[in-house]
């Protein structure tokens, strides 16, 4: 069975590359932009490599309709930040990307399309204190407007054209080498630059919550979900938090500092990203995944602690 994977050769699609490798699929293609496709280094006689780009539909096409995969985990796409500085090119990797993949899939028949969301599809008047797949979704960053569309469009074509979309809407995703500019990016890059026994100021205060899942978790998670009996999807996109209770940036430090006692992190906070946080993220605000765990059985791996160390082994080599 072949199987494509956009973004294939990014922070959490290379791991679900090796997942659905190391589980016995022998026909893996990945499609990226990238050049250099360097997370795929050590597995690359393994794959296929497609260097193309999302927004351009003859691209999206012509990998579909030459490999004509049965499941398509769809992860490429552009973060935050990126959104926020070019929205032109956001739609056209996100929402115009995510349109190219569904509208390939349904011509060429692909049976399953796997999308990767986010939390940032929720926004800032959410009711209540708990937050589940249920919860109004009005997001207030570009991100989370292209995700949100594409969460729709998948379930457009889930009804009009019979494809099983499927999707998790990720929260912070930490692992290593995490390179693209993002608003909780420091989740990463506070252990990272530990490790490397560079110091680190976060750009948030101690306090601030940011509901986080490791990699490995992540790609664990999209490729579980894959394989859940068609029967039990009856959420379709499902809220996705591994830590919990939700840890505040000053957890996360002290676990790192626990891992690698000479760290040094500091705080201090910028101000107008400090006030999104505390709007889009208010004190004693729960994040409940329980439709994924009642609906295919979804427990996570990795707690906070299992985290950071399981980072430090994995960029020291060891």
């Amino acid at each position: 069975m072949s199987v494509l994977v956009t973004g294939g050769a990014g922070f959490v699609g290379a791991e679900v590359v090796r997942s659905l490798l190391r589980g016995g699929h022998s026909e893996v293609v990945v499609f990226d932009a990238a050049a250099e496709p360097t997370r795929l280094t050590d597995i690359a006689d393994d794959v296929e490599y497609i260097r193309g780009d999302l927004g351009d539909f003859t691209h999206v096409l012509d990998a579909v309709s030459a490999h004509k995969p049965e499941v398509i985990y769809h992860l490429g796409g552009m973060l935050s930040l990126p959104c926020e500085a070019d929205p032109s090119a956001a739609m056209r990797a996100n929402a115009m990307g995510t349109f190219h993949v569904l509208e390939a899939a349904g011509l060429f028949d692909v049976r399953q399309v796997l999308f990767t969301s986010s939390i940032g599809t929720y926004g800032y008047d959410m009711p209540g204190d708990v937050i589940d797949d249920r919860t109004l979704q009005r997001p207030f960053y570009f991100y989370g407007a292209t995700t949100l569309f594409g969460e729709h469009m998948g379930l457009f074509y889930r009804r009009k054209h019979g494809i099983d979309f499927r999707g998790i809407r990720y929260p912070s995703v930490i692992g290593p080498g995490v390179k693209t500019p993002g608003a909780v990016q420091y989740t990463s890059w506070m252990i990272e630059e530990s490790v490397n026994g560079r110091p680190f100021t976060v750009d948030s205060s101690r306090d601030t919550r940011v509901p986080v899942m490791y990699y490995k978790d992540a790609a664990a998670a999209i490729v579980q979900l894959a394989g859940a009996p068609a029967a039990d999807i009856k959420i379709v996109s499902y809220l996705m938090v591994s830590a919990t209770p939700v840890p505040s940036a000053g957890d996360l430090a002290d676990a790192v500092a626990t891992a690698l006692p000479d760290a040094s992190i500091t705080f201090d906070p910028d101000p107008y990203r400090q006030l999104a946080f505390d709007q889009m993220l208010k004190s004693g605000l729960q994040w409940d995944e329980s439709c994924a765990r009642d609906e295919w059985g979804w427990q996570s791996t990795y707690s906070v602690d299992a985290m950071v160390h399981d980072f430090v082994a994995e960029i020291r080599g060891s």
